[in-house]
């Protein structure tokens, strides 16, 4: 069994603005694949050298707030990435409501102030965007049903390949919740629940067979069946349907929705871990990421303090480069390895050092660049009347907009 990570008891002070990690002696223990600690015993981690210490800045002797802040950016990657996800929360949080501005327009007939509908909201509709970008890959044609979808699906997929999972672990949304419940779990119970290896690959296959069924099932669809699917008439409101599946959600869905909170609570990003497809996508492309967590292993000190740190249960200390398809290039063991230049993200070819702020800016700014691309390109409104939308607002009820495994009835 391997030995535990160690804590890091105090810093080293100096007279400078920095501190810097002194040698790393600690009460270790056995691991058992829970987590639990049944063995403590001494062990002694190798010392590093005073040229090799990583210093940390302590950003409180910046008086100035704005400097501050932007030191702290720079520096601190868990700092940047929290602020990239709240930006993005917020976003989306802006987009729900002004959708539901648009809905409570579409449903009054259009009586209410008219409430532009949001086109950030095809970002929820994931089997739409698959069907799109197949369309798009056959015919070479762009549809102006949910074309922002089209684009996000295509930003999503852009940052799988270049950035590994990134998008789960700085942009998504659920990925944000989910990790705030199981650190709340962390904080309520002091530790979280890793489901033993015989139980977590089976769990873990489940999301790959979700998308190898979707992308079965679409894959089956010709043009001229993708084309009818895009512009039938359940395709043209899945938005407003998927507000109304959660607006009047049933007993069944909302116990569920609960179940999968309380599991996210105790089990670190159960959803993102087993069930989500968008991760499994993800986790299959990011074997092609040419940016990948590098272990130096000549400068490394052994402290595990990387493997403790991951939420994804990845044994970084082990690595050399870090394969593996769990990995949400978060950068928590980049941020707690306290030797220089020993975890970092490194290209392939060349052999180059990505700093963590470029790394988060290439996380942020390359979804941005794709979806302000469909901006510019006139491919991000869709094209949709209001007078169609108040018609499809009216007969939104009939079996014409129920789904039916994609197809409306004759």
């Amino acid at each position: 069994m391997k030995n535990a990570a160690p804590e890091i008891s105090k810093f080293e002070k100096g007279t400078s603005p920095f501190r810097s990690l002194g040698p790393i002696n600690s009460e270790d223990s056995c691991l058992d694949q829970t987590g639990a600690s049944p063995m403590p015993r001494v062990r002694r981690i190798k010392k590093i050298p005073i040229e090799l210490r990583r210093r940390r800045v302590d950003f409180a002797v910046e008086p100035i707030w704005g400097k501050r802040l932007i030191q702290q950016l720079k520096e601190d990657s868990q700092f940047l990435r929290s602020t990239i996800q709240m930006a993005f929360v917020l976003l989306c949080v802006w987009i729900g409501i002004e959708f539901s501005l648009f809905i409570r327009w579409g449903f009054s007939g259009g009586e209410n102030a008219f409430s532009a509908r949001p086109p950030g909201v095809e970002g929820f509709l994931p089997i739409g965007a698959l069907i799109s970008l197949k369309y798009w890959l056959q015919t070479g044609i762009i549809n102006g049903v949910h074309p922002s979808g089209l684009f996000i699906l295509i930003a999503i997929i852009g940052t799988g390949l270049l950035l590994k999972k990134a998008f789960c672990s700085w942009l998504c949304p659920v990925g944000t919740l989910s990790e705030a419940l199981w650190l709340l779990g962390k904080k309520l119970f002091r530790k979280n629940f890793t489901p033993r290896g015989w139980l977590d690959y089976p769990l873990r296959s489940i999301k790959y067979l979700l998308l190898l069924f979707f992308v079965f099932t679409i894959g089956q669809m010709d043009a001229p069946a993708l084309q009818a699917f895009i512009q039938s008439p359940y395709n043209k409101v899945a938005d407003v349907k998927m507000f109304l599946f959660f607006a009047q959600i049933s007993t069944f869905a909302l116990w569920m929705i609960i179940v999968l909170m309380i599991l996210s609570v105790f089990i670190r990003n159960f959803w993102c871990r087993y069930l989500c497809p968008y991760g499994a996508l993800l986790g299959a492309l990011s074997w092609l990421s040419p940016l990948k967590i590098t272990r130096n292993r000549s400068t490394c000190i052994d402290c595990e303090l990387c493997t403790k740190a991951c939420p994804s249960n990845i044994k970084v200390h082990a690595a050399g480069r870090v394969w593996s398809d769990e990995c949400m290039s978060c950068l928590e063991c980049v941020e707690v390895c306290p030797v220089k230049q020993t975890l970092e993200v490194r290209s392939t070819v060349p052999n180059t050092r990505i700093p963590n702020w470029i790394f988060g800016g290439l996380v942020a700014g390359l979804f941005v660049a794709i979806t302000g691309l469909a901006m510019v390109i006139g491919h991000w409104q869709n094209e949709i009347s209001r007078d169609e939308y108040l018609r499809h607002f009216q007969q939104i009820e009939s079996s014409r907009y129920q789904h039916f495994m994609g197809q409306a009835p004759e």
